[in-house]
């Protein structure tokens, strides 16, 4: 299933997975995740759940482009995970990090949601990687 000229399957299949790791993640570390944030309670809304999944299928359709760049046979599973590790890297911990930094949060909020990222990356590469463009 492709639109212009994207595996849209391998986005969605992206998408919903890194979801499911973050549910995982986010649920084992709450309470460090609350006390790294300064919050006894967690929010009840569903609204940052519906923007994290838009999120992650942005983040899967862009990272599947970038992978597809590699060229012609290059869509392999290990080069989407190389892929993903080095935007992590030069993009989304050093934003994470340095987001933290200005206000003065703790600087284990950054650590805990830079290996979130890391691994909601890695998930999303490793999909695209295997499923192709």
């Amino acid at each position: 299933m492709a639109f212009a000229g994207m595996n849209v399957l391998a986005i969605v299949v992206a998408a919903v997975a890194a979801f499911a790791w973050g549910a995982v993640y986010y649920m084992a570390l709450s309470k460090q995740w609350l006390a790294a944030v300064g919050r006894m309670e967690p929010n009840k809304s569903p609204v940052p759940f519906v923007v994290s999944f838009v999120a992650l299928v942005i983040m899967a359709w862009v990272l599947a482009g970038t992978i597809g760049h590699l060229g012609p046979g290059q869509v392999t599973l290990r080069n989407g995970i190389i892929t993903a590790l080095f935007i992590w890297v030069g993009f989304v911990a050093t934003t994470v990090f340095v987001n933290n930094a200005y206000p003065g949060r703790k600087y284990m909020l950054s650590v805990i949601d830079s290996i979130h990222w890391l691994g909601v990356l890695v998930i999303e590469g490793a999909v695209i990687g295997a499923m192709g463009v």
